[in-house]
């Protein structure tokens, strides 16, 4: 009846801004769809051949909108812009943190379109060889056969609480199918985000790692270079008679000085780089617990894909069953049928007995 695992659409591309609706009686004012800056992104279906922007605030799906060569995405400001769908009769608005995030959505809703525009025209290239393919083909149609009943006892033996209850466990069946995909979506999203902030604070942290240990050389290299002089400058201060003259000795002090001066800056940048690193820590921990959250996000859509498949089978019991009994049914009508028209004869018998 449903499939058991739906084909994913791919995230190609995600931001973070807060969603506009415009307000449908006005058409002038906004509508904030989110409290929050949310996760906004583009997906790919790779079967059907559509682009949509999809954006999730905890189970409601805030936008959900196909992407068509006709739209556009229009600059309002420098951290704002909006498109309009037709097909939802709506205006979305989106306010982002920085101009940079607006520019590159603003880039990738240009590449979207496009890709769809090109989609678009090799569907309807396909369509138009398949119709000229099949102009020529003969249409043939063949009707169902129809069993007919004498008399109006089949409608005494349906059942009309099987049918009520097929409806129900459709309506709920189709309810679990729409929150497992949006929470899907949700999960999709907030990985794909993650991927790319993991792969940025890697990088960083990579980076920062090196810069330490090089640092850390340079200053072991000058604390030895320094103690070097400072015994340079006593030896001079003891021996001051037989030693190198006064020039020499202010020269000797002048590079401690400069030495100790580098010294001292570069244990201030150790020190940042050491807060820093303490703030890569806090990143890395808020990922950890993101992960964990997914995890359980897929422990529970999971779960929900097993109960769909359980309320499926269910489901299919169910339709089996009914057909076994309106099996059985017909079987008894065509029996009632029989046994009517025996007992039909036998009163004609009857009839023509008393008469003679």
């Amino acid at each position: 009846m449903f499939p058991h695992h739906r084909e994913r659409e791919q995230p190609i591309f995600s931001t973070r801004a807060h969603v506009f609706q415009i307000d449908p009686t006005t058409k002038r004012n906004w509508i904030p769809a989110s409290k929050h800056a949310v996760t906004v992104s583009f997906f790919y279906d790779a079967n059907r051949n559509v682009y949509r922007i999809i954006s999730v605030g905890g189970t409601k799906a805030i936008i959900n909108c196909t992407v068509t060569p006709s739209m556009t995405f229009t600059k309002t400001s420098q951290k704002f812009g909006q498109w309009a769908d037709s097909r939802a009769n709506t205006v979305y608005g989106l306010g982002f943190a920085t101009e940079q995030q607006l520019h590159q959505f603003s880039e990738k809703f240009k590449e979207v379109k496009d890709a769809a525009r090109l989609a678009r025209e090799k569907s309807q290239d396909k369509e138009l060889a398949n119709t000229a393919l099949t102009i020529a083909a003969p249409q043939f149609s063949q009707s169902p056969p129809v069993m007919c009943v004498n008399g109006p006892e089949d409608k005494l033996f349906r059942s009309q609480s099987a049918d009520i209850t097929l409806a129900s466990e459709k309506e709920r069946i189709k309810k679990m199918l729409s929150e497992g995909s949006i929470c899907e979506l949700n999960l999709e999203a907030e990985l794909f985000t993650l991927q790319d902030s993991n792969s940025k604070l890697v990088a960083a942290l990579h980076e920062a790692n090196a810069n330490v240990e090089q640092w850390k050389k340079q200053l072991a290299a000058y604390q030895a270079e320094t103690e070097r002089l400072r015994e340079q400058v006593a030896e001079l201060e003891i021996h001051g008679s037989q030693g190198p003259s006064d020039l020499l000795k202010d020269e000797l002090t002048q590079s401690l000085e400069e030495l100790e001066a580098l010294l001292k800056a570069k244990d201030e940048e150790i020190h940042i780089l050491q807060s820093k690193k303490a703030e890569y820590h806090a990143m890395e921990h808020e990922r950890d617990q993101a992960i964990l959250r997914l995890r359980e996000m897929e422990m529970r859509s999971s779960e929900l894909e097993r109960r769909i498949q359980n309320a499926e089978q269910n489901l299919n019991n169910s339709l089996e069953d009914r057909d076994r009994i309106d099996t059985e049914i017909q079987r008894a009508i065509e029996i009632l049928d029989i046994k009517i028209f025996d007992l039909n004869d036998l009163r004609q018998s009857l009839v023509k007995l008393l008469d003679k």
